[in-house]
C-alpha cells in the first residue's frame, strides 16, 4: 500500500517511516505543506497520514486543495490536538479519519489498511483465488491453510494483484504502488517477480496471466478443482 506522510517533527516522522515501512507499506515522506500539495498532483497514493501544523501550508489547506480538485485518497489525520473542534475541522474538510498524538502505532497501522480496503471497496481483510490466501491484517499468503513465505517484492507483486483478482493491472501502476520516490522497479524486474511468483503458485490453484498492453491478471487456473 502507497502511502504518503506529511508530518514535519523530523524524530517522530523517522520512528513513523521505520515503523510503517516494517508493516510493508511503501512510503514517502515530506515535511511541509507545500511540497506536499505539489507531490499530490502529480503522484497517487493508496492513503495518506496529514499532520495538522505544517509549514508553508496548513493541513487543513492542503486537504481542502486535494478535494477541490477532486482528489478522493483517503486521509487519516495525525496531530497533537484531540479537541473535538479540531477533529471537526479535518472531517468536515474532507477526512476520513482522526488520530490525536500520541497512539499506539499497531492502531495507526490497522486504520490506515482499513481506509485502503474501504477505498477499493473491499469491506473484509481474507482474498482467495483458488486454493491461495491472503490475510491482509496479518499480511501473510497460505496456500492450503500452510503459510507461503515470499521475498518483500514478490510479496507486494502478490499482494496487489490478489487484492484485485480478476481484474488486469498494468506494469506502471504495480511499479507506481511497489516502489516510493527513492526506489524504482524497472519493467525487466517486474517480468522476474512475477515469473518466480508463477513457480511458487503451481498447484496452488491460482496463476498469474499475461494480458497483452494490459498487464498482469491473477485468476483462477484452468485446472483449479472445482
Amino acid at each position: 500500500m502507497r502511502t504518503l506522510l506529511i508530518e514535519d517533527n523530523p524524530k517522530l516522522a523517522h520512528a513513523l517511516a521505520t515503523e510503517l515501512r516494517a508493516a510493508g507499506m511503501v512510503l514517502d515522506t515530506v515535511a511541509d505543506g507545500l511540497h506536499a500539495d505539489g507531490l499530490l498532483r502529480v503522484e497517487r497514493y493508496d492513503v495518506v497520514i496529514l499532520d495538522l501544523g505544517l509549514p508553508g501550508l496548513g493541513g487543513i489547506e492542503v486537504l481542502q486543495r486535494m478535494r477541490a480538485r477532486g482528489d478522493d485518497v483517503p486521509v487519516l489525520i495525525l496531530t497533537a490536538s484531540g479537541e473535538p473542534p479540531d477533529r471537526v475541522r479535518g472531517l468536515n474538510a474532507g477526512a476520513d479519519d482522526y488520530l490525536p498524538k500520541p497512539f499506539d502505532l499497531h492502531e495507526l497501522v490497522a486504520r490506515l489498511r482499513a481506509l485502503g480496503r474501504r477505498r477499493r471497496g473491499q469491506a473484509h481483510a481474507l482474498f482467495q483465488v483458488g486454493r491461495l490466501s491472503y490475510d491482509s491484517v496479518a499480511m501473510q499468503f497460505c496456500v492450503d491453510g500452510e503459510a507461503l513465505a515470499l521475498p518483500r517484492r514478490e510479496h507486494g507483486v502478490l499482494e496487489i494483484l490478489i487484492t484485485r483478482s480478476g481484474q488486469p493491472v498494468s506494469k506502471r501502476e504495480m511499479s507506481g504502488q511497489l516502489c516510493s520516490l527513492d526506489d524504482a522497479v524497472s519493467p525487466e524486474a517486474l517480468e522476474l517477480y512475477v515469473h518466480r511468483l508463477r513457480r511458487r503458485l503451481e498447484g496452488s490453484g491460482a496463476t498469474i496471466r499475461t494480458l497483452r498492453g494490459l498487464g498482469y491478471r491473477l485468476e483462477a487456473a484452468d485446472d483449479a478443482p472445482a
